[in-house]
């Protein structure tokens, strides 16, 4: 059975015709499969009763089947996705005023082992399919839309209705397990998908992929599907880099900075996001700050700086708010937009650096661990 989450407009397309129908229907399916939210082919109700019977025995719309869901105090929800052969990744939604945000996974695990990450510490398994990532944006939008249709069924608005139709998700983040740029085609699909107008027709700018660098890959994003772009920094110099992001090993802050002002000649924003995690007594100084700022002296930029959120066995601390508030007022005093990450769904792991899933880990880095530990 062919999945038809797994193809974005072109292929879903080319998947038609090979089947020996016109390439319209590929556009009415796509707007029953996400405007609607629809995964009964029976209930596509303008197509004709054999192109439906037909669909029956070939295809299906079958996002990941949730195993868990947990809800912190703060309304940030959180979902363990099962994604098959012994692995689960993790989804989480941040609910606020005026916008739903989705963090979306693109990776059963993470081969980059950052320090200071849960996710990479357990591991890579390997890419998620097409499905597997856009299925996470359809799974939350089809759940959360029930709770909008009560609201209105009780009388109150729902969440974020009304600017981009009926579903709650108006943002989606690609940050969550996984280096999405390394999963690349897949990652792709799955954005021309948030953005397609037959599909959930989302801003460029309100969809962001953050990585931790991979300079290739932001370069063909830059030519293939320009979306507003993150970079996970975390340091001010090689040294440092090198050691809480292992792969500027092999694309240095020069190289990571030039592809940063190349991707901004396409990109929907006038700037990059850098992130930055607060890890007290590590890159948390004044002094770092300034180095920060003669490293993106050439870069259009703005700073978010992430407090850590502490996972198991982690060697780091999170860096106290003074601390923080002077870093922060260093790089404003320099001109740059620096905001401090409001820390959400931590009562749940559901927050930055801490999503961990279920990992069958091919590299058996967690193995090497456990052995060095005893």
């Amino acid at each position: 059975m062919q999945n038809l989450l797994d193809f974005d407009a072109q292929q879903l397309t080319v998947w038609f015709a090979e089947q020996g129908e016109k390439p319209f229907r590929a556009k009415q399916v796509l707007r029953w499969i996400y405007k609607a939210g629809e995964s009964d082919f029976d209930a596509m109700s303008d197509l004709a009763i054999s192109l439906r019977e037909k669909l029956k025995q070939i295809a299906c719309v079958q996002a990941p089947s949730v195993i868990r869901e947990e809800l912190a105090s703060d309304g940030t929800r959180k979902w363990l996705l099962d994604v098959g052969t012994g692995n689960a990744v993790e989804t989480v939604y941040i609910p606020e005023e005026d916008r739903g945000t989705l963090c979306v996974s693109t990776q059963a695990g993470c081969a980059l082992d950052c320090a200071f990450c849960s996710t990479g510490k357990q591991g890579f398994n390997r890419n998620l399919s097409t499905a597997e990532i856009i299925g996470q944006v359809w799974w939350a939008n089809h759940e959360l839309g029930k709770d909008s249709a009560a609201d209105r069924a009780n009388g109150s608005a729902a969440p974020c209705q009304g600017r981009y139709g009926n579903w709650p998700v108006t943002n989606v983040v690609l940050m969550g397990m996984g280096e999405p740029l390394l999963n690349f085609e897949n990652t792709v699909s799955a954005l021309r998908l948030m953005l397609d107008d037959n599909a959930y027709g989302l801003s460029r700018r309100r969809v962001t992929v953050s990585t931790s660098g991979v300079v290739p890959a932001m370069d063909r994003l830059r030519e293939e599907c320009p979306v507003a772009l993150a970079i996970s920094l975390h340091a001010p110099n090689d040294a440092l880099r090198n050691e809480l992001v292992p792969i500027n090993q092999k694309y240095p802050l020069h190289e990571l900075m030039a592809a940063c002002r190349r991707y901004l000649e396409k990109a929907p924003r006038d700037f990059v996001t850098f992130e930055y995690v607060m890890l007290a007594g590590v890159n948390d100084s004044v002094q770092h700050a300034r180095e920060l700022i003669q490293l993106v002296r050439d870069v259009p930029c703005k700073f978010n700086l992430i407090p850590f959120n502490p996972f198991p066995q982690s060697p780091y601390q999170r860096s106290d708010m003074p601390t923080v508030l002077r870093f922060r007022d260093a790089l404003m005093q320099a001109g740059i937009v620096t905001t401090i990450r409001k820390v959400r769904g931590d009562d749940i792991a559901a927050a930055c650096g801490q999503l961990a899933g279920q990992v069958q880990d091919r590299t058996k880095r967690t193995h090497r661990m456990m052995e060095a530990s005893l």
